[in-house]
């Protein structure tokens, strides 16, 4: 039997920066911008369109060199190649992981398992074309004749949150007359909501599920199903649903032409498939054009993280930036805050694709975490948030490092005002996370003695700038795939697999026996704890049962 690598906190590396930390416990970020007025213009890096200022982190040079050779010893680049290559790196499942092979360019070359997967995903790509450009240009019809004029996601996690997220960024190139909703939670609410003021005769649903069992998907279609049955007769299940999934004999069951099935495959995790057929609803949305062209912004930095050395490498910097104050300044939570209204939903895109990827306590050798892991992240668009939480981020006890996100240009034209004020406050708050106000700035303007404390903004609040020209498809692909390899760079330093997500299954499993126990006309035999066996019979009292 091999022996296991050693673990990275007892590596040099790790080492050295604990007694940096140590020595820069001190430091602050009105100190290092005053000793270096080249800062701003030295901490900063481009790639695939965007450009991060780092400045504002509370890091010196000898910092960032550290954090970088953490990298290098962690074996960022080898672990990067082989992901590239199809190697099987999610150990735990025996699978390679190729998310990049999803936004690869026609004639590159992907290897698993012998079979180049490149051509499998651009013959998928073509046939969602195909179907986008009949739906959108009328060629294909729903049951009565009359044209699709809405369309219905149904899905959970990755099979949502992706394309939902990204439907809200780039709306604004959406198809006007075609209406897009989201289902995903199995609360009734949610497909209520979403069906009740639409025409089963103008509707499409696509059912995303790889296994075509999952329960919360399973229920919503289902109810999806009978809502157009009742309307329009079981023979329109085939003109108004379609599928992705990798089970033609569940979705030929269900009633779906298999024809109308588009596949995607094990080598891709849910969380990093909305670029895949996952992000159908999206196409037929956008139109095919709009949606290669968001998938050459995920290829562009892809190529920017294979290739750029670390000190210019978006994802290592802000991976290893993250990993200096989750595992060396005791952070525990990380906010990302988008200045822009159409990035609603990208925090919680965010939430999965780094906690459900990160958020491990062993490691690839089933060793249990002696370090801290993956943050907790949170957030809302500005300036919605400054009149929320950013009251805890400025003066509250805790370190939050917070990612600022931006865009030069405007939307929607006429509205450049609100956009100018937009940006002001984006870039007043990073400055005031960093420098704050002090006791001394207070007393000469003249504040009573007694409020300078309340007032004081003690400031050294580490942030990124995240900058773009607009929020078009190529820019929210690169930006997803900054987060990915982000995502990716932390887990290879931290030694754990970011690419399974075993914590999931067991609450489901558990719901599985519950929910019979909810409705049986006899009480059930206790046999769960004593808090879950009396919710349950409480919940029954309350129905009468």
């Amino acid at each position: 039997m091999s022996t296991p690598p050693p673990r990275i906190e007892r590596s040099d590396e790790w080492s050295a920066l604990v007694r940096h930390a140590r020595a820069t416990r001190r430091t602050n970020l009105r100190d290092l911008f005053a000793a270096d007025d080249t800062r701003g213009t030295r901490l900063r890096a481009q790639g695939a369109g965007l450009y991060l200022d780092y400045a504002k982190n509370r890091v010196t040079d000898e910092t960032l060199l550290l954090l970088l050779a953490l990298a290098e010893r962690a074996g960022v680049t080898e672990r990067a190649d082989a992901m590239f290559r199809g190697d099987r790196i999610n150990i735990t499942e025996d699978r390679a992981v190729l998310h990049v092979a999803l936004r690869a360019p026609r004639g590159a070359t992907i290897v698993v398992d012998g079979v180049n997967v490149v051509p499998l995903v651009h013959d998928v790509l073509d046939r969602m074309a195909d179907f986008t450009e009949r739906v959108r240009g009328g060629a294909w019809l729903g049951a009565t004749g009359q044209r699709i004029r809405a369309v219905v996601n149904i899905g959970i996690g990755g099979s949502d949150l992706g394309p939902a997220m990204a439907y809200d960024a780039l709306r604004a190139y959406a198809e006007p007359s075609l209406t897009a909703r989201f289902v995903s939670n199995v609360d009734g609410t949610d497909m209520h909501n979403a069906l009740h003021d639409l025409d089963p005769a103008t509707t499409l649903f696509v059912v995303s599920s790889k296994t075509f069992t999952t329960i919360e998907t399973l229920t919503n279609a289902t109810t999806a199903r009978s809502w157009l049955v009742d309307a329009l007769g079981v023979d329109a299940v085939a003109r108004h649903f379609v599928a992705v999934s990798t089970n033609a004999i569940e979705v030929a069951a269900f009633g779906i032409d298999t024809a109308n099935m588009f596949a995607f495959w094990d080598w891709v995790g849910g969380r990093y498939s909305y670029d895949s057929a996952i992000g159908l609803s999206l196409m037929l949305a956008i139109g095919a054009d709009r949606f290669r062209a968001m998938l050459d912004g995920f290829h562009a930095m892809d190529e920017h993280f294979r290739t750029a050395p670390f000190a210019q490498n978006l994802p290592v910097l802000l991976g290893v930036l993250g990993i200096w104050y989750a595992n060396f300044l005791g952070a525990q939570s990380h906010a990302v805050l988008p200045y822009s209204q159409a990035l609603d939903r990208f925090p919680a895109y965010l939430q999965q694709l780094d906690m459900e990827s990160n958020g491990k306590s062993v490691d690839l050798e089933g060793r249990r975490m002696r370090i801290d892991t993956g943050p907790v992240v949170w957030g809302q668009p500005g300036t919605n948030g400054q009149h929320a939480f950013y009251q805890l981020i400025h003066q509250g006890t805790r370190l939050i490092p917070a990612d600022f996100l931006a865009f030069a240009h405007a939307d929607h034209d006429g509205l450049e005002v609100h956009h100018e004020l937009l940006l002001a406050n984006c870039l007043a708050q990073t400055e005031a996370l960093a420098f704050g106000k002090t006791p001394a700035t207070l007393r000469a303007e003249g504040v009573a003695k007694d409020l300078i404390p309340h007032r004081t903004f003690i400031g050294n609040h580490p942030t990124n700038t995240i900058l773009a020209d607009r929020l078009d498809p190529a820019t929210l692909g690169a930006l997803v795939a900054l987060y990915e390899h982000k995502v990716f760079v932390q887990g290879t330093i931290w030694g754990i697999n970011s690419f399974d997500q075993w914590g999931v299954e067991l609450g489901k499993a558990l719901a599985k026996r519950i929910e019979p126990e909810l409705a049986a006309r006899r009480a059930p035999a206790p046999v769960h704890d004593s808090s879950t066996n009396t919710l349950l019979a409480e919940i029954r009292a309350r129905r009468g049962l």
